[in-house]
């Protein structure tokens, strides 16, 4: 009976999922009409900040109950699964083209915030001070995103064609379908986790696979439902918000609340520096490769051979964490 449920919780979760995410991007995009702003940004703020917004919440409650180290590993993770797995497989679906503005400034942006991170950290604690850095660079690059956002819009190519639509039901939209697609995400998670269990699958298989994937969820379906609407911009706003939004936020908050400088936190620290942030970092240097229009005159354009290697990428580094975590 309760693989019964698990199963019909499973199918409900995936059409809520599909459902949700295109009432969500299809609100994005009508208010970043309606505002006068670019698709990039609104998926940066919206899609990107907004989907992120469970994982800042467990982080922060992970913190105030001592465990500052789920919050670092929560926001790495997610932030190679974010290039790796979402872009890679939204890349191979359908080509993403690049606006110019990602390639001169928010790749940059980025890429520096994720070395300055390393920086922090290359002592292998994080202290309070450390942490309010990061959160005051957070702020100074959300308000120099806003500050020049109404002037990208005029710079964003996109083919899209969005229904006009009023302020209010944009913004219902926004958030109704942000509310469903985590919900959905969660649901889904939970039902897959029950019949993993009946099967037989360890534990640490779960955690490592569907619980891994599942947390990602809700912006790989939101990025597949805006690579389906030709919002290209939203597909990298989601990206390159999300990952902004966990090295720096996600981060600095919940070390904040509790610093990492002692015993197993710092452990957890080390781990970070000398596993998971190499990897990080050659996601992020990967993907403005892959930006960079190579043909004079060509539009940037993420291929799906470039997408197919992302996500071959990632599928190898999660092979990797499991034989290491098994052995």
């Amino acid at each position: 009976m309760d693989l019964l449920l698990d199963f019909l919780g499973l199918v409900a979760g995936i059409a809520v999922l599909v459902w949700s995410a295109d009432i969500f991007v299809g609100g994005s995009a009508a208010l970043a009409r309606r505002c006068g702003m670019s698709s990039l940004l609104i998926g940066m703020i919206v899609i990107g900040f907004g989907t992120s917004m469970p994982e800042m919440l467990v982080s922060v409650l992970s913190a105030a109950e001592g465990s500052p180290s789920i919050a670092l590993g929560n926001a790495y993770g997610s932030n190679t699964a974010n290039i790796g797995l979402i872009l890679g497989l939204t890349a191979t679906l359908a080509p993403i083209f690049v606006a110019r503005s990602v390639l001169r400034r928010e790749l940059p942006i980025l890429l520096g915030a994720t070395i300055v991170s390393y920086a922090l950290f290359f002592n292998g604690v994080i202290t309070r001070i450390e942490s309010v850095v990061l959160l005051v660079l957070f702020l100074g690059i959300l308000s120099f995103n806003i500050y020049t956002g109404k002037r990208a819009a005029e710079e964003t190519e996109s083919d899209a064609e969005v229904k006009p639509m009023t302020l209010g039901k944009s913004l219902l939209m926004v958030v109704g379908g942000l509310l469903l697609l985590v919900g959905s995400s969660r649901l889904l998670v939970v039902c897959a986790i029950g019949i993993a269990r009946v099967l037989g699958v360890p534990d640490l298989i779960i955690g490592l696979t569907i619980v891994a994937v599942g947390t990602s969820l809700p912006e790989l379906a939101s990025s597949i439902a805006a690579i389906r609407k030709k919002e290209h911009d939203l597909v990298l706003g989601n990206i390159i918000g999300s990952n902004l939004f966990n090295t720096l936020a996600v981060v600095g908050l919940a070390c904040v609340i509790t610093p990492m400088t002692e015993g197993r936190d710092r452990e957890a620290v080390h781990a970070v520096i000398v596993r998971d942030y190499p990897v990080v970092l050659a996601f992020t240097v990967l993907l403005m490769l892959f930006c960079i229009p190579w043909k004079r005159g060509g539009k940037a354009v993420i291929n799906r051979i470039e997408g197919a290697f992302l996500l071959l990428a990632y599928l190898g580094y999660l092979g990797w964490l499991i034989y290491d975590a098994i052995h």
